[in-house]
């Protein structure tokens, strides 16, 4: 795949350059949800003090291998390729076949649905509520550069099949350059916010390694080569049923979280009333 020069800003006149940008963006937002809750969920095993810095540098880190992968466009393109098959195993009629795309999804697919079980785990043993009242009990904390490896490797798996989309979409490669730089900006922006959500409300969190665990599930499957084969917005129709699920749980969540602030404010409020009844009698 040829591509003109990379600070070549006269592509921008025309405006097959700004739909090329405007949907690479719009889907490196979108596949980018997984990957900060996988973000939010990794840094909250770092001391308190670290966790925002983890969180930026994992990102800047994750940036910059992003920008490298992009530099090697041509190899990209032959991600796909199978480098060995299993002849008495077939999918879609054809041998089973593994490229270096499948395998980076099954190794990171495996991974992920063993962090998700194993955090599932951690919070129903109560592990971070024993670790405040009980000092003999520890949750396996991590440094900061393992923290920074992990997100940037698993950066990678969340990525590949963006990136490998995104030298299909566009020949230009300031243009997709462009679209990871300013989707992690807006990561970096709201990583803390979200992060310290999630860890800040034990249904939130559950939800979100709930989420991770399926995701894993599904990338395996997909390193695996089973998929519906159906696509909608450059993702597999099994993903968006996933993330549709996710989204539609956490507004059933945030629903119920409010109906139980408003009904605590009430009671507290029927409570004050009596009180000052009872006072005045």
């Amino acid at each position: 795949m040829a591509f003109v020069p990379m600070f070549d800003l006269s592509i921008f006149t025309t405006p097959e350059a700004w739909i090329s940008l405007i949907t690479l963006l719009f889907l490196e937002i979108v596949l980018g949800v997984d990957n900060l809750v996988f973000i939010a969920i990794t840094t909250d095993r770092l001391p308190a003090e670290k966790q925002h810095l983890g969180r930026k540098i994992g990102l800047l880190g994750a940036l910059f291998m992003r920008i490298i992968f992009l530099c090697f466009a041509s190899f990209l393109v032959h991600m796909t390729t199978p480098l060995f098959t299993i002849p008495f195993i077939e999918i879609h009629g054809e041998p089973m076949g593994f490229s270096v795309r499948d395998l980076v999804l099954l190794a990171g697919g495996i991974y992920l649905v063993y962090k998700g079980i194993d955090e599932i785990r951690s919070v129903l043993n109560l592990t971070e509520e024993k670790e405040q009242h009980e000092p003999e009990v520890h949750r396996s904390a991590i440094t900061l550069p393992q923290a920074v490896i992990t997100i940037m490797v698993m950066d990678l798996v969340f990525s590949i099949d963006s990136v490998i989309t995104a030298v299909g979409l566009a020949q230009h490669l300031i243009i997709m350059i462009l679209a990871v730089i300013v989707a992690v900006v807006l990561m970096m922006v709201f990583i803390d916010a979200i992060s310290n959500f999630i860890n800040q409300h034990t249904e939130i969190k559950i939800l979100a390694l709930v989420f991770i665990v399926m995701i894993g599930i599904l990338l395996t499957l997909d390193g695996l080569g089973i998929n519906s084969g159906i696509e909608i917005l450059d993702m597999h129709l099994e993903k968006l049923m996933v993330y549709f699920a996710m989204v539609f749980s956490i507004i059933l969540e945030l629903i119920q979280m409010k109906y139980k602030k408003n009904y605590q404010m009430w009671v507290a409020r029927k409570n004050r009333e009596i009180d000052s009844t009872k006072d005045q009698l």
